[in-house]
């Protein structure tokens, strides 16, 4: 598993972000268990648990490979309680460009993210269980964003562990 060093260090990044979805200060994550390339945490936000999966892109993909990433994740989330299914994001670890569109593709299938600061959403609620689909079906996720300086960058992450991952936070309670 090639994640393991990257989430330790973004695991309050990560919960972070997704705690900012829900409006409340992050508390730190437990880690539910790791799945392959895939870690599943939770953590409490106003009285209502958040689980989350994460990965990070397989190493040597990130595209151009003379530029410093950062750590960039694949988050999808799940908050039963505010009836959150699956909602997946891209976290960058650089600003995007503003209005500009994130592309996340799975085999022949892909979908348009929209961008703020350095996060993009599926720009189509009703699309994310076809993504959650594919990327349980697939192999590879490849993710294209564009940064704040105009730089196209993309991302390879592997789909190793997905299911088992997303299987873990299915009954976020």
């Amino acid at each position: 598993m090639f994640i393991d060093t990257k989430v330790t260090a973004g695991l309050m990044a990560a919960a972070m972000v997704a705690c900012s979805a829900a409006g409340a200060w992050a508390q730190t994550p437990t880690r539910i268990g790791d799945y392959n390339d895939w870690s599943a945490f939770s953590y409490d936000s106003g009285g209502s648990k958040v689980c989350y999966t994460l990965s990070v892109p397989i190493p040597g993909s990130e595209k151009p490979a003379d530029v410093n990433h950062g750590t960039n994740f694949f988050i999808v989330t799940q908050r039963t309680t505010q009836n959150v299914s699956y909602e997946p994001q891209f976290m960058a670890d650089y600003g995007l460009k503003d209005a500009s569109k994130v592309t996340v593709t799975i085999g022949d299938q892909s979908f348009s993210f929209f961008t703020k600061e350095k996060s993009a959403w599926a720009e189509n609620a009703a699309q994310e269980p076809a993504l959650v689909a594919a990327m349980k079906a697939g192999s590879k996720m490849t993710v294209q964003a564009t940064s704040a300086r105009g730089t196209s960058t993309s991302y390879d992450y592997s789909l190793s562990g997905v299911t088992a991952a997303l299987n873990a936070i299915q009954d976020c309670k």
